[in-house]
């Protein structure tokens, strides 16, 4: 029996609009390094690097004066209260939304949940901290807002499109045997649904951190005021110990939610 080699021969899997997409994206990514001016000689000069030197050697050493560090801790405590409290009221806010956002609802129904959620999450934290700065004045309070508005948009999609994805058969045995959809949500998807959801939402605090040291540019509040106060006035060895606190933060939510999520998925 003869074997035809080109039967034999591997296939492409590229498809036309695959290379094409692919060579959009290459264009584009071009372009923009053509269109920036982006001056990386300016950068790698020699004036450059020693201005970076003198900048960086203004870092050295922080300052670790007690006074200066009650007020760090203060503006540590400040930024995980707003990353957490925000996320819990984002993950509160979202799920509501994401029960009429999946394909469980009437369509127009889902449409308009999407819609809402598209909106949340397509302003950013900075822009809705500004935005409610003006209307609730400087501190944490609008800054929590701002984190808790734009990651309920986040999570709203995720928990709608977990939903959507889920096995059809737990629910559908419920219903069969005359079980209310309440109780179809409560005793069949949202158990399925639930480490997912967690993971998601813990996810979401890790870059809540970040976003929260960011809103004090806008006088939201925790270190990222701190941080933006004395990088006006240039003192620097101040900064250092701002930057430090934060990296700090970070590290400490980054293994807690590791940990957490090891013990969900043990």
């Amino acid at each position: 029996m003869s074997i035809n080699a080109s039967a034999l021969a591997p296939r492409s899997t590229l498809l036309p609009g695959t290379v094409v997409l692919v060579s959009a994206i290459a264009l584009l990514i071009l372009g923009s390094f053509w269109t920036l001016d982006l001056q990386v000689a300016a950068l790698l000069s020699a004036d450059g690097l020693a201005k970076l030197r003198e900048f960086a050697r203004g870092f050295a050493p922080p300052d670790l004066s007690p006074k200066f560090l009650n007020r760090v801790a203060v503006g540590a405590f400040e930024t995980l209260a707003m990353s957490a409290l925000g996320t819990v009221l984002a993950a509160i806010v979202g799920l509501l939304l994401a029960l009429p956002a999946s394909r469980i609802t009437a369509p127009w129904l889902r449409q308009g949940a999407r819609l809402v959620l598209n909106l949340l999450r397509s302003i950013p934290e900075l822009v809705w901290a500004a935005l409610l700065v003006i209307a609730a004045g400087l501190g944490p309070f609008p800054g929590t807002l701002a984190l808790a508005i734009h990651t309920a948009g986040v999570l709203g999609r995720l928990f709608a499109d977990t939903l959507e994805n889920l096995p059809p058969a737990p629910a559908e045995a419920l219903r069969i045997n005359g079980v209310s959809p309440a109780a179809v949500f409560l005793y069949a998807k949202l158990p399925q649904a639930a480490p997912q959801f967690l993971s998601y939402v813990l996810y979401r605090w890790e870059n809540n951190i970040r976003a929260a040291t960011v809103l004090g540019v806008v006088g939201a509040g925790g270190l990222g005021q701190l941080l933006y106060f004395y990088l006006s006035l240039f003192q620097m060895e101040q900064v250092a110990t701002v930057v430090l606190a934060m990296l700090a933060l970070v590290v400490m939510v980054d293994t807690m939610s590791y940990f957490a999520r090891q013990k969900m998925t043990s």
